[in-house]
């Protein structure tokens, strides 16, 4: 089968393969650093080259996503998760930035994990946001959500 929604004989489609094949790498180049200052600088440089290679629309999301994330949570360390970045408390990832054109899809995502602290009394709660050239009320409202989820 091909096509976008395609998988192979194994479930996974070609991209989900891909995603899975990068974050093995990214695991074994975790393990091979060794002092936790070098692997924060590693991991940051990482994050910023991965932004950098990203098409140029959704590099520049990223980068103020990079920016509000950084600042609304500076205890928070960037590194790649799945080939994209990710921001982690711990080692374990909080929220990440997924590229919609990098992923083949109509839109960019911000999402958190379920490490993140946004439990709502109601029972429900939004865990990604899509982003399709949103507002500066929209991206105070992530840093917002950020900073809440590291509490």
């Amino acid at each position: 089968m091909t096509g976008k929604g395609a998988t192979s004989v194994d479930g996974f489609s070609a991209q989900e393969r891909a995603a899975m094949k990068e974050r093995a790498a990214e695991l074994k180049a975790e393990a091979r650093r060794t002092r936790n200052a070098d692997k924060a600088a590693a991991d940051e440089a990482d994050v910023l080259a991965k932004i950098a290679e990203m098409p140029e629309e959704d590099r520049a999301l990223a980068e103020r996503v990079h920016s509000i994330v950084t600042t609304a949570a500076p205890e928070l360390a960037p590194k790649l998760y799945y080939g994209q970045p990710g921001y982690a408390r711990d080692g374990k990832v909080l929220c990440f930035f997924r590229s919609g054109q990098m992923d083949k899809e109509r839109y960019s995502t911000f999402g958190f994990s379920v490490q993140a602290g946004l439990d709502d009394d109601s029972g429900a709660w939004p865990t990604s946001f899509a982003l399709l050239e949103p507002t500066d009320a929209a991206l105070e409202k992530l840093g917002a959500l950020v900073k809440h989820a590291v509490t």
